[in-house]
């Protein structure tokens, strides 16, 4: 009779320990619900559910009733063999040792895992049709020999649980590709919408990290720069490189605390491809940017030499070879600041190193003897005012090599938001009205593009001081 009852007793558990794990198909929480059901369906103090990594070829813990697995430093795992657990599962067999089982010279020991407080040990396989999917044991702090029904219950149990893995599996797997997917998804989406590179990139590094659950990722671009780093290196790295039209362009680098599985990889190839068409993508666009940029700026340069040239020809009683070296000397001005421009990529010049430049063009072949100082801060300037700036600085400049004593000085400096030029030489001046061509120009420019003022003093030599809003 007593039979009987144990009999019916464990079948019952048998079938509640079933139906509980049945009724989800999310996999942690199927582990988790056996890692529970089977230490009270057998009143055992520990259970502890391996999964086998085929990949890896190994049982790593992924439920405990007992110990909490994400406490845990490192994740404990095991081939097969290894352990008492990883002996049940290579054996294709339970294992059962009554008392003192960390004395068993199969034992394994896990710095982080508390299994030598527990006397005794049940484990076995779990397996769906010889197929290995994992192993479980349960433990006990006192000594206790499981019987024969018992093992047979933990028996059935492992097996029913196998069926009800292998589809939590293939459950998440189908989730797993649905999150690739929409991964995919927004990094196509901001490949195609975005016009700016930094966009894209960081769009890429971001979902690579939510999707791979990654500490860090970065992309590497093919000179070593590292366009966009995001999170923290980790125990596992993968590297794959960006290629395009057979030519690699850069890295993918993704980190994370846990072994990356095939499926991971794929995804990851997968990424850097798009990321490899978002950079050249990004890079096109930006030169096709970069060309319009210097194509507006050629036509407004071209259309200020124009209107000089326009202006020059209209004066009277000019030396031709004069106005004709002028003429040049504006030209190279305005080169020069399409040269900066064009140099540093930016909207943006900076002054002292523009005015240093035409300071060594327009000294060349200049009569020795001339002393020439200067004082330049650096100060930031739009292109197009920068260009008036040149112009204005290249007459004032000329004029002082032309008619200035044998010292001239250069200042430029910023002082709160207006920006000051000063020309200062210990020649006599400016000869006549100071109508000349180049002094209408100069002060045009400084009045409709520079909106400042100029002011002239002829104490102590001749001084130009050139006044304008930063």
């Amino acid at each position: 009779m007593q039979s009987v009852d144990a009999t019916a007793r464990h079948l019952r558990l048998l079938t509640e320990t079933i139906a509980a794990v049945n009724s989800s198909l999310d996999l942690q929480e199927v582990l988790e619900l056996v890692a529970s059901k089977v230490a009270d369906a057998l009143g055992t103090d520990a259970c502890f559910v391996y999964l086998y990594d085929e990949r890896t070829d190994e049982l790593v813990l992924r439920a405990t009733r007992g110990s909490r697995v994400e406490e845990m430093t490192r994740t404990p795992r095991m081939r097969p063999g290894e352990g008492i657990t990883g002996a049940a599962a290579a054996a294709r067999a339970p294992v059962m040792i009554p008392e003192q089982a960390h004395l068993d010279p199969r034992f394994k020991l896990f710095p982080n895992l508390p299994e030598d407080e527990y006397q005794s040990i049940l484990a076995v396989p779990i397996l769906a049709r010889d197929t290995l999917e994992g192993a479980l044991n349960v433990r006990t702090r006192e000594p206790r020999t499981f019987t024969d029904e018992e093992i047979e219950l933990l028996v059935a149990i492992a097996s029913q649980v196998a069926q009800t893995i292998a589809h939590a599996k293939l459950y998440e797997g189908a989730q797993r590709r649905v999150a690739e997917l929409e991964a995919l998804a927004r990094i196509s989406e901001a490949v195609s919408e975005s016009l700016y590179l930094e966009e894209s990139l960081e769009a890429i590094v971001k979902t690579t990290m939510e999707s791979l659950h990654a500490t860090g990722a970065a992309l590497v671009l093919e000179d070593g720069k590292i366009a966009w780093p995001e999170g923290r290196a980790g125990a596992y790295a993968v590297r794959l490189p960006l290629r395009w039209k057979r030519r690699q362009i850069g890295e993918l680098v993704c980190d994370r605390d846990t072994p990356f599985s095939a499926d991971d990889e794929a995804l990851l190839e997968a990424i850097a491809h798009h990321a490899a068409v978002a950079l050249e993508h990004g890079r096109a666009v930006m030169r096709g940017v970069l060309a319009q940029e210097i194509h507006h700026r050629v036509k407004n340069n071209l259309q200020s030499v124009a209107s000089l040239l326009r202006l020059q020809a209209r004066a009277e009683h000019v030396d031709p070879r004069k106005a004709l070296q002028d003429s040049v000397n504006r030209i190279l001005a305005i080169a020069a600041v399409h040269e900066v421009l064009t140099e540093h990529r930016e909207d943006d010049v900076d002054l002292g190193e523009l005015v240093d430049r035409l300071r060594a063009m327009l000294v060349q072949g200049l009569v020795a003897g001339k002393e020439i100082s200067s004082e330049l801060e650096p100060v930031s300037l739009a292109g197009q005012r920068a260009t008036a700036l040149a112009l204005v600085f290249t007459e004032l400049f000329q004029n002082a090599l032309e008619h200035g004593g044998e010292h001239v000085s250069i200042s430029l400096a910023q002082r709160g938001g207006e920006v000051v030029l000063t020309i200062a030489d210990d020649g006599a001046g400016i000869q006549g009205d100071g109508l000349g061509t180049g002094l209408s120009i100069v002060r045009a420019l400084v009045s409709d593009e520079l909106r400042g003022e100029i002011t002239f003093e002829t104490s102590a030599g001749f001084r130009t001081e050139v006044v304008f809003p930063s």
